[in-house]
């Protein structure tokens, strides 16, 4: 290779033409799906004031994740993953729809709201490994890292802009007419998938039967990969950082920010909150705009370590700047280390697994978030928020050093496919 040829590309994936298309539509459904968060749970905690029907949004969000995960991917192994994309796309409209119909008809009861509320989970589910091996399809192996990080930056700026795109329809136009706009802020990303050639190519996993229906099915794909140590480190990286720390901290930010001290504080918790959010984004294009941090176990790893150290430290600190600046750093890590998780399973997946891979890795980041709620919520109730975030974060770095140990075991570590 020449020293053109082998320097690395400031946003690679936003080369192609297709995956530009792509970042722009998914960044706004996204938004749209956020934006529907923010109308709905304002208009359930109105109606009912029912803390359990919130825990309920909770639940049916990320447990469909932890069921349903590998399954998704072996549909993505085996049909059209732009059509798979554009069902969940319509799953998620038709619950804008289903919302905006009962607040305008003011006939919305609590089983409508779980019935949405689960079929907004199962669109989610179904739209992850479709994304995932459709941005590979449009960059191949080459350019994977970049597209996946770029993919996971559009996601943040759908989450950044939802509130106050939300907001603004929630005031000017009411909740019911808001749900009813948002309807159409799906629209970019189905008439693109409908019209582009990408993911369509045939796969010969696309004649292999559809498994991965339970969790039994999950293990076996999981052991036909056991001797690959960067797949099954990444995936258990994906895991424990779910299942410990996740992201339940957020749901604890309104007490972060009242003993903070701040004068305002549900002004300060919409800053904590924000600043993750630009965190990821600033990490995004940080990195992007240089090409950093190449693909490897051991940085995913690292990367994860530094990650505990912020979340710790903003169970600790008692200034508010400190805090901010704390929220900042972690949503920059979190972003580079699971982008990077994500991106070394997808490369390093046999092709005929890579959907069922994709699924198994997104019912470890995702679908064992519903139990941080656990280890920081529940159990904040008796130590205190700050007391258990801290414990979880040391308990997380604790074992990913072992996970460290473990990838780098035996010797040279296993190179990465995209380095071939």
């Amino acid at each position: 290779m020449t020293a053109a040829a082998a320097a690395p590309l400031s946003f690679a994936a936003l080369r192609h033409s297709g995956f530009r298309a792509y970042f722009i539509t998914s960044a706004l459904a996204m938004m749209a799906d956020n934006i529907e968060h923010v109308i709905s749970y304002w208009v359930m905690f109105e109606k009912f004031h029912s803390q359990t029907l919130g825990g309920v949004a909770v639940l049916t969000h990320w447990l469909p994740f932890l069921f349903f995960s590998v399954y998704s991917g072996a549909l993505a192994d085996r049909f059209d993953s732009r059509r798979l994309i554009q069902i969940s796309m319509l799953m998620f409209m038709v619950v804008s729809l289903g919302w905006g119909l009962f607040f305008l008809a003011d006939t919305i009861e609590v089983w409508h709201a779980v019935l949405l509320l689960c079929v907004h989970g199962l669109a989610g589910v179904l739209w992850g490994p479709a994304s995932q091996l459709l941005i590979h399809d449009i960059v191949g192996t080459e350019q994977l890292q970049s597209a996946v990080r770029l993919n996971a930056t559009s996601r943040s700026l759908g989450i950044l802009f939802a509130p106050a795109v939300g907001g603004a329809l929630l005031l000017l136009a009411g909740p019911a007419v808001g749900l009813l706009v948002n309807v159409a802020i799906y629209v970019p990303l189905v008439w693109w998938l409908w019209k582009t050639p990408y993911g369509a190519r045939s796969r010969a996993a696309k004649r292999a039967p559809a498994r991965g229906r339970s969790f039994v099915d999950a293990w076996k794909v999981l052991r036909e990969v056991s001797d690959n140590r960067t797949i099954i480190s990444m995936i258990a990286l994906a895991g424990v950082s779910s299942l410990l720390v996740g992201n339940a901290f957020q749901a604890q930010m309104p007490e972060f920010a009242h003993d903070l001290g701040t004068e305002r504080a549900d002004f300060s918790y919409s800053v904590l909150l924000a600043a993750s959010a630009a965190g990821s984004l600033l990490g995004g294009l940080v990195l992007e705009s240089r090409s950093l941090l190449v693909a490897r176990p051991q940085t995913a790893i690292i990367l994860t370590i530094l990650w505990c150290l912020a979340i710790g430290g903003f169970a600790a600190v008692t200034s508010y700047p400190l805090a901010v600046a704390l929220m900042l750093a972690a949503g920059f890590l979190n972003l580079s280390f699971t982008s990077m998780a994500q991106t070394l399973v997808q490369v390093n997946a046999p092709e005929h697994l890579r959907g069922r891979l994709i699924g198994l890795y997104n019912m470890s980041s995702n679908g064992l978030r519903a139990f941080s709620g656990v280890t920081v919520g529940i159990v904040g109730g008796v130590i205190g928020i700050h007391w258990s975030l801290a414990l979880s974060a040391i308990l997380l770095m604790m074992v990913t050093t072992a996970l460290l140990s473990f990838s780098m075991r035996g010797g040279a570590v296993v190179a990465s496919a995209m380095e071939r």
